[in-house]
This record gives C-alpha cells, sequence and structure tokens, in this order.
C-alpha cells in the first residue's frame, strides 16, 4: 500500500507523460486476471467483485484514459429513478435524444452526447470496450428556438428517428446481450466535453443498475443528479460514499427544488457532504418548474450549463478533474488489488485444508486395515475353518511346544500325499481382505464427504456428485489388488525357498500351502489377541509361524513377514489413494492448490511506485482519420448559458460555491474545490 505521504501511483521522481503507470498498470491488469478465486473461502464473494470492479476499473477507465490522455471530459449523469437526468441532458441539448419517464426502455442503451470533432474518440472501443456502439446525430438547430432543437437521427439518415428502445441493432457480442452505447453528436456540447446519461442507480432491473454503475466507473466526473425530495435516500449515498473514497471529481445536481427553499435544502445537503467526507462537493440547482415539449426552461438548467462549459473550456480544470479521479482510481485499485492477493492466498489454504479432510479420511482407512490385517482379526471364522482343512489343527494344537518336528512332519506328509485345499483358503482369504478393505473404503468416503460438506469452501463442489460412498468399482479393484497381493506373497516363499536344496522337494510341493501360511503369520503379527482369542486363532498364527520357521529359519520369517505387510500395506494404499482422488481431482481442476497473491502484491507495488503524469501531453497516440465532413472547430455551447430567470425565479438559479453563496463558476477557488489543485498546475 501507498506510504500516507505519497498518492498511489506517483513515485518520488519527476512527471513523465505517464508511460510507466500505463505499463504497470497492464502488468496489474494481467495479474488480476490470472487470480483464481474458485473455492467458496471465507470472503471469496467479496473478493470476487473486487476483482471484477478492479478489472471494470482498469478496462473502462484507467487504461483508456492514460493511452490517450488527450480525449474529451467524460461526464456521466447518474441518480436515482425519477430524478430528472434525461430530461436534464435533453434540456442542455436543445433536443430531445434520450427518452425521459418514469419508463425508460433505453435505459440498456445509454445516450453518450460529444461534439462531432470529439466523436473519433467514443466511436472506438476506447473507452468502455464492452458495449456495442449506434451512431446517431442531433438535427440541425432551430434558429427560431434560440438553439439546438429536433431529434436524434442516425447518422447518414436525414428524417428517420434514431433507433430507441424498443428498435435497438444488435451490434456485436456486447449487442447480443441487449447493451450499448448511442453515440450523438451535437455542437451543443462544447468541445473537449461529452455528457453520458447513465440508466438508474437503483432501477428494478438488475442488469440497469449493473450498468449504471459501470458507467459510472468509467466517468471522469460524476455529475449526480438528485431531487431535493430524495437527496437523502440511502442508494444514491451509498454511491457518494464510493465517489468520496476513491476521490473521484463530482459535482450534485439538485433538481426540483421549490422556489423559496434553495437556501435550507441547500444547507442541508452541504452538511450531509461534510458528513461523508465530500466537503467542498459543487453543488447545482436545478428549479421545479413544468418541462415545455419536453424541455426544462433555459433559465432553469442555465447554472448546470455554465458550470458545464466553464469545465470545458478551461484546459488545467479539465486536466485537474481527470487526474484527480484517475489518481484515485490508482489508489482505490491498490487496495483493492491488495485484498484481491489476500483472498487468492486464502484459496490456497483452503483448497490445502480440504484436501487434509480427505487425506486425514483415507489415511485413518489405511490405519484401519493395517490393524484389522494384523492384529489376528482375520484369523477367524471361514479362514479359521479352511486352514483347519488344511493341517487338521484338533492334535496339532494340543502339543503346540512339544511336537513341532512332528507338525512338520504331518504337513510334509500331507502336502506329499495330496495337495492341500489351497484354492479354498486363498479364497477365504481373499474374501475376508476384500471385506476389510471395502468396508474402510465406505468410511473414509463417508468422512470426507461430510467434512467438505461442513466446510463453506466446499461448497458447490459435491453438485452432483455421489462421493459419500465408495465407487462403483471398489470391490473389482480391491479384488484385483488382494490377489495380485496373495501373487506377491507366494513369488517370495517360491524366492526364499530358491537354492535350499533341503526343502527343495518340500517346497515344489508346498509353496502355496507356506505362502497361505505366511499371510496368516502377517494377519497376527502385532500380537494383538487376547483372552480366549490366543487359544484359537492365536494358536493358528503360532502354527503358521513354527511351520515357516522350520522351513525357513526364524531371521528369514520375520523378514518376509514385514516384506508381505509392507506390499500389503502399498497395494490397500493404491485402492485407497483412487478413492481419494475423486475428491482432489475437483481441486484438481481449479488450480488452487498453487495459487499465490505475491505476482499481484508485486504488481500493486510497481502501480504505487510508478510516477503519475504530470504534464498535458498524451501517453498514447491521438486518433485518426479524418475531422466529420462539413465540421469546423467550434467551442459548442449549451443550452442555458447566459439565460437570466424571470424575476420572480431569481433564487433558483445558484451555483454553490464553498461558502453557500452564489459563485461564478470560472473563479480559480472554485476550480480548485471541484479538481483539488491550486488552479496553476495542468
Amino acid at each position: 500500500m501507498p506510504p500516507p505521504d505519497r498518492p498511489a501511483g506517483q513515485g518520488g521522481g519527476a512527471g513523465t507523460s505517464g508511460a510507466a503507470l500505463l505499463d504497470a498498470l497492464e502488468q496489474l491488469r494481467t495479474r488480476l486476471d490470472q487470480a483464481v478465486l474458485p473455492l467458496q473461502a471465507p470472503g471469496a464473494d467479496d473478493a470476487r467483485a473486487l476483482r471484477r470492479q478492479a478489472l471494470d476499473q482498469l478496462d473502462d477507465y484507467l487504461l483508456p484514459r492514460l493511452r490517450a490522455s488527450a480525449a474529451p471530459v467524460l461526464a456521466v449523469l447518474g441518480g436515482s429513478t425519477g430524478a430528472g437526468k434525461s430530461t436534464l441532458v435533453n434540456s442542455l441539448l436543445g433536443a430531445r435524444v434520450s427518452a425521459a419517464g418514469v419508463l425508460r426502455p433505453t435505459t440498456r442503451w445509454p445516450v453518450l452526447v460529444h461534439h462531432p470533432l470529439d466523436g473519433r474518440w467514443f466511436s472506438t472501443d476506447r473507452v468502455l470496450p464492452g458495449l456495442a456502439r449506434l451512431t446517431a446525430r442531433v438535427a440541425d438547430p432551430d434558429p427560431a428556438a434560440g438553439g439546438p432543437a429536433g431529434t436524434a437521427q442516425p447518422a447518414g439518415e436525414p428524417g428517420t428517428q434514431a433507433p430507441l428502445p424498443d428498435a435497438q441493432p444488435a451490434v456485436g457480442a456486447a449487442g447480443r446481450r441487449g447493451a450499448g452505447l448511442t453515440l450523438v453528436a451535437s455542437e451543443a456540447v462544447p468541445q473537449g466535453l461529452a455528457l453520458l446519461d447513465a440508466p438508474d442507480v437503483d432501477s428494478v432491473v438488475e442488469e440497469n443498475r449493473t450498468l449504471a454503475r459501470q458507467l459510472l466507473a468509467a466517468a471522469d466526473l460524476w455529475l449526480f443528479v438528485t431531487t431535493a425530495a430524495r437527496y437523502a435516500d440511502a442508494v444514491p449515498w451509498e454511491l457518494l460514499h464510493d465517489a468520496a473514497a476513491r476521490r473521484t471529481a463530482l459535482a450534485i445536481v439538485l433538481d426540483r427544488v421549490d422556489p423559496g427553499e434553495e437556501d435550507a435544502v441547500r444547507t442541508h445537503l452541504r452538511a450531509m457532504l461534510d458528513e461523508q467526507g465530500l466537503p467542498g462537493t459543487p453543488v447545482l440547482l436545478v428549479p421545479e418548474e413544468q418541462p415545455v415539449d419536453g424541455l426544462l426552461p433555459a433559465w432553469a438548467v442555465a447554472p448546470v450549463a455554465e458550470w458545464l462549459t466553464a469545465l470545458a473550456a478551461d484546459p488545467q480544470a479539465r486536466a485537474g478533474v481527470v487526474g484527480r479521479t484517475r489518481d484515485g482510481l490508482v489508489a482505490d485499485l491498490a487496495t483493492r488489488a491488495g485484498r484481491v492477493a489476500d483472498a487468492v492466498d486464502a484459496q490456497r489454504d483452503a483448497d490445502a485444508r480440504l484436501r487434509a479432510t480427505v487425506a486425514h479420511a483415507y489415511d485413518q482407512a489405511a490405519d484401519d486395515v493395517a490393524r484389522a490385517t494384523s492384529d489376528g482379526r482375520l484369523l477367524r471364522g471361514e479362514v479359521l475353518a479352511r486352514w483347519q482343512d488344511v493341517v487338521g489343527t484338533g492334535e496339532l494344537m494340543r502339543s503346540v511346544e512339544e511336537h513341532v518336528g512332528r507338525w512338520r512332519d504331518r504337513l510334509t506328509a500331507y502336502v506329499r500325499g495330496r495337495r492341500a485345499d489351497d484354492p479354498a483358503l486363498a479364497e477365504a482369504i481373499g474374501r475376508s481382505l476384500d471385506a476389510v478393505v471395502v468396508d474402510a473404503a465406505e468410511r473414509a468416503a463417508e468422512h470426507a464427504d461430510a467434512a467438505w460438506r461442513a466446510d463453506p469452501a466446499a461448497a458447490g463442489l459435491l453438485d452432483g456428485l455421489a462421493l459419500s460412498r465408495a465407487s462403483t468399482g471398489i470391490r473389482a479393484r480391491v479384488a484385483d489388488e488382494v490377489r495380485a497381493w496373495q501373487d506377491d506373497v507366494l513369488a517370495l516363499v517360491r524366492d526364499e525357498g530358491a537354492g535350499r536344496r533341503t526343502q527343495a522337494r518340500a517346497l515344489s510341493f508346498g509353496v502355496n500351502g507356506l505362502g497361505a501360511a505366511l499371510m496368516l503369520v502377517v494377519f497376527a503379527s502385532t500380537g494383538g489377541l487376547t483372552g480366549a482369542e490366543v487359544g484359537i486363532a492365536g494358536g493358528t498364527a503360532l502354527l503358521a509361524q513354527r511351520l515357516l520357521e522350520a522351513v525357513f529359519g526364524d531371521d528369514a520369517v520375520r523378514r518376509l513377514t514385514a516384506t508381505a505387510h509392507d506390499l500389503l500395506r502399498t497395494r490397500v494404499r493404491s485402492v485407497l489413494d483412487t478413492e481419494a482422488a475423486r475428491f482432489t481431482s475437483q481441486l484438481d481442476a481449479l488450480g488452487a492448490a498453487t495459487a499465490t497473491g505475491e505476482p499481484l502484491r508485486a504488481a500493486t507495488a510497481r502501480v504505487v511506485a510508478a510516477p503519475a503524469p504530470t504534464g498535458p501531453g498524451r501517453t498514447g497516440p491521438a486518433p485518426t482519420g479524418p475531422a466529420p465532413a462539413g465540421a469546423t472547430p467550434a467551442a459548442g455551447g449549451l443550452r442555458g448559458v447566459g439565460a437570466v430567470p424571470p424575476p420572480d425565479r431569481a433564487g433558483g438559479r445558484a451555483a454553490d460555491g464553498a461558502d453557500g453563496a452564489t459563485a461564478p463558476p470560472h473563479r480559480r477557488g472554485w476550480w480548485q474545490r471541484l479538481t483539488g489543485r491550486d488552479g496553476t498546475r495542468a
């Protein structure tokens, strides 16, 4: 963030044309566009809105303005429903170019009025690039009326009414969405100034409210129109508070002021502006008058007309308005970008948290399988019955310590005489293992799903997915891995017996039997059995261990047991990792795991350090192309300049000064309040 003694966008070096700031802002825009905010982490909605607002600030105002600093000042008229914005614009031009009334179908195609010589600045996507363009013009002035008159007409089609809301062409992608700008060229607008009639900020149509805020954000100057009856409403003050925070150049037009109420209303509004951090904001009063043919009397709009005309005629004032708004938006942009960077880091933290909950659930499942396959639980039921079928444990269990040799001889003779019922034992072991692993996977899925649903960051990630149960193919995958592990165990036995001539014959007949014995030893390797279990399952494991020790020796059995257990753990982990990936793949697709706000912070710091433009020169090429045919340089003149009110309404012609008294709008102190500058700098 910029230090308190230096505005954002102004480094300590000498003033420049703004190329460094433009380059820094372009890089910042790239970083903002790359910011990843897919998870519903705390504050994510606010961060997304900030990011969108920051991109809009860059696209709709800062970048276009820095690329073309010589462009006219764009004054956007915003306000509440029924405030009289369109009537005011029409009255200033002396022509009905913007449809007025409570039901305004043109709100999706707001009207931007400019001098004919300034049309090149607005006919391209230099400003508000997301909106299509419809070009129109104002009919020739009616000399008898003392100013411009007529209606907006499409350029090149004299005598044809310009398409208003009920017949607006869809131009380009933006036009297909139903929004665009109607460009109206009028010699009534002073060169160097453009007026844009924005939709109502409190429109009942959400798209209109959004468009109104977008247009206000693209303005060099807010001309905020409200009425004497509604200037204290909450919605306008929310936007005015934003203007104060951004240091946007601002003026208030107070419409429909009853005769005799001017001073009281002005004083109260001035107090409210002071309280909201907007001291010195110009307040222009428009008295309550009935329009004639849709236009207010010229004298009624004279304060606004003279105020805008004076602004257009003063290059330093225009530069001051642009500079104040630009610098305020740069400072506001730095704040927004910093908060977005923090939100990006929060996304990474949320991603890590969600992954950790999944990892914990499936790690717990792996631990459960490891315990179940090492504490003797599997040496019961069908497995125990099948083992007894193989070795006849009734007699052997009565001489566990005394007749190890006899056990070995009996098993060897048994194996030599006929092959053991190995398939039944192996299948029993496989089925028991299958059940243990599948149950663990089911519990892990349930726990992971519940943890994600309890975490706001995972909102939306589980929509349409059935992740609370193990996958439909879990049983087949577990069966494949268990059978593969049994093959691993047989391979261990076979490899361990290779080269041992004393046991060569036994192994040639009993690899499957010895492999089954090793599996049983693995299943009781922790010695977790107690009580009566020792006499049943424990004795079974001890018998299998003694058999293996007689064939391979103590050390080899310990090593084979550990290796077999590790192989089982690896295969079980593979199954569980595949199940966990159903969750984590949702995160992988979002890319939040590697997100970091540091590049955005670095780009913001570069913007803060860049010197702001301090000279009148522009930072980009001037628009190319010829001026409109037949046009000659002209200052233009808004309707109402110099108009005098009737004697009984003299109090209504007022432009508020700092002290509340009527003041000519061209005075140096007035410009200082408007632009925040002393009037001696461009």
